[in-house]
């Protein structure tokens, strides 16, 4: 049940968060993101969130930034991440962004499913990195933001639980 309703959710953010984005009198697409996101919610709530999470409560908390935007920063590196250790958890994503599965490969699924979310990002102007927020390098206390994503709540349910270089690496990704 929950991976029907996460997969779900992915269909709909697919098609319908850039119309979303683009137009915000489009109430269609309001719509269909608002079952995305009560889709999503359910699915979460069952399974719990992961270390994309763990890492945006930091950015959030020490930023003031969007959780959503960070989430959506920090996705594909958690993401290729987890491909590396489990890339058949991707078949069902990469079906949900479009991809005919058939005949593919695990690593052929996990990479396309990570190349439409980074395409996705880039179509609804999700910054790459976090300079475009105006947050520099030697400012950022790489070692303070890793240790406390290490202890937040979500972060054992990711696929995999990181070292806390393993961490300040994926931050130093987001520069």
């Amino acid at each position: 049940m929950t991976k029907k309703l996460s997969m779900g959710a992915i269909e709909l953010i697919k098609e319908y968060l850039p119309r979303a984005v683009e137009n915000g009198q489009d109430i269609e697409a309001r719509e269909a993101m608002v079952n995305a996101i009560f889709l999503g919610g359910m699915s979460f709530n069952n399974a719990g969130l992961g270390y994309v999470h763990s890492m945006a409560h930091q950015l959030g908390a020490v930023y003031n930034l969007p959780h959503g935007v960070c989430c959506a920063m920090i996705l594909p590196i958690i993401e290729r991440e987890n491909a590396k250790r489990v890339p058949a958890a991707f078949r069902d994503v990469a079906k949900a962004l479009g991809l005919d599965i058939a005949g593919k490969t695990d690593e052929e699924c996990a990479d396309y499913a990570i190349e439409q979310i980074e395409e996705l990002s880039a179509k609804v102007g999700i910054p790459k990195k976090l300079i475009e927020l105006d947050i520099k390098e030697e400012d950022f206390d790489f070692e303070y933001l890793s240790k406390n994503a290490l202890i937040d709540a979500c972060a054992p349910g990711n696929q995999f639980m990181p070292t806390l270089e393993e961490t300040i690496a994926f931050y130093k990704e987001l520069f």
